[in-house]
């Protein structure tokens, strides 16, 4: 059986890339420009604002959390639309509710 070639997901300036990123406790998202290879900026459930609303980092609330900060981050940077890079995760659980916290402040992907 042959492996799959796994497609390349590239973001540019004016459409960056969201990565996602999640362990058992937390969860990891960074917003990245590919064509200069420099991270635009980060939000994960170590924050200091997160960790004050949430008991527990490792929850669908908390995931959620930071896809409304991301998004609020991200807006405010004039950035509208992203690409979602949830590398070979499937969707659903806590990558879905960060996904869906980020479209809920306004982000489209």
């Amino acid at each position: 059986m042959a492996k799959r070639e796994k497609k390349k997901i590239k973001g540019t300036r004016m459409r960056p890339r969201l990565s996602v990123h999640k362990s058992n406790n937390h969860i990891y998202a960074q917003v990245i420009d590919d064509s200069s290879a420099k991270t635009i900026l980060s939000c994960s459930t170590l924050d200091l604002d997160i960790k004050s609303k949430c008991e527990k980092t490792s929850t669908k609330l908390a995931s959620k959390l930071v896809g409304q900060i991301l998004g609020t981050k991200l807006l405010s940077l004039n950035i509208k639309k992203i690409v979602f890079d949830r590398r070979e995760k499937p969707y659903h659980g806590r990558i879905k509710e960060l996904a869906d916290g980020a479209r809920f402040v306004g982000v489209i992907f």
